[in-house]
């Protein structure tokens, strides 16, 4: 299928921007301007939908003493039976990214899902490198499994996790985690939802030199956030950063995993697909036609995706019985 006219138009406009000399490549900016940027063209993707939602703040400590940031989404309730909860990383390069650049996306899913979204923050690189994003995201999943679900009203055995780009690595991650070694674990979660992931940063895929420019996520943007992300090359192999690299695979959480036709992942997560598939571990694959990288959050500029997201929220309300 050819790349959706509205996100055609909307790159066309953004190209034009580069080449009047308004704005710049992501990896030309410093992280700070990088953090700035993203923020404000978050707010043009996408408006917050209309609909009845209790947001509450969120304080998850690390393991270190810092204390991260969450956000929890819950529709009102008449009852007093805990509820689901769907536990969200969001994306961004571990660099970039925020609970307020995906605070409509979340607010999406809590709307349209049977679910409470408790949306998770984790520190960003370069002032907090590999591993640290991916420990803040063990933390806040052992935080809510056994003290933050009973505070905030949250059923702990009806556990989903989701999360976009390196949210999804983060969430890949946490699953092989929880496989290897589920004595340690307090949750066994229902289903977890992959929206096109950063699988394999060590692998140079056709589709990332036939998307490297032009499709919103750019090659080199992408080998800047892992520059920034890791402490040395050899970091890339470890499957905390890229899951590929996990030696076994048995016994994951059933797998949803979207991917979009026009990203410089796609190759990587075809990849993921298959090597779940061989491992006789259970995946949902859907490659989205059409579609760029980070299409989750385009809301407001593409039609089809607020019903995307009501698909996938049935799917995990589904999930989560």
């Amino acid at each position: 299928m050819a790349l959706h006219p509205d996100i055609e138009g909307f790159l066309e406009l953004a190209e034009f921007g580069r080449l009047t000399g308004k704005s710049l490549p992501m990896h030309e900016l410093s992280p700070t301007e990088a953090r700035q940027q993203f923020e404000q063209t978050s707010q043009l993707l996408d408006a917050a939908p209309m609909g009845a939602l209790t947001v509450t703040a969120v304080g998850i400590p690390a393991r270190d003493g810092h204390l991260l940031n969450a956000r929890l989404y819950a529709r009102p309730s008449l009852g007093t039976q805990e509820r689901p909860v769907l536990l969200y990383f969001h994306g961004g390069g571990y660099v970039v990214g925020s609970l307020d650049s995906h605070d409509t996306l979340c607010r999406r899913l809590a709307l349209a899902g049977g679910f409470a979204v408790l949306s998770a923050d984790y520190r960003l690189a370069p002032e907090h490198r590999f591993p640290t994003a991916y420990e803040d995201a063990e933390d806040v999943t052992h935080w809510l499994a056994t003290t933050g679900a009973s505070a905030l009203g949250l059923d702990a055995t009806r556990i989903a996790l989701a999360g976009d780009s390196v949210g999804g690595s983060l969430v890949a991650s946490l699953s092989i985690a929880i496989a290897q070694n589920p004595q340690a674990w307090p949750l066994t979660p229902r289903v977890q939802a992959l929206l096109y992931p950063v699988i394999d940063a060590v692998e140079k895929r056709p589709s990332l030199a036939r998307f490297a420019e032009g499709y919103l996520l750019e090659a080199t943007t992408l080998e800047w956030f892992y520059q920034q992300y890791q402490r040395s090359a050899d970091d890339r192999r470890d499957w905390r950063f890229s899951p590929l690299f996990a030696e076994t695979l048995q016994g994951l959480t059933p797998t949803v995993l979207w991917l979009a036709e026009y990203d410089p992942l796609l190759d990587e997560g075809l990849a993921w697909a298959e090597k779940l598939r061989a491992a006789g571990q259970p995946v949902v694959l859907d490659v989205k036609a059409g579609m760029t990288h980070d299409f989750a959050r385009m809301g407001e500029m593409v039609q089809e995706v607020p019903g995307m997201l009501e698909q996938l929220a049935g799917l995990i309300t589904e999930s989560l019985g």
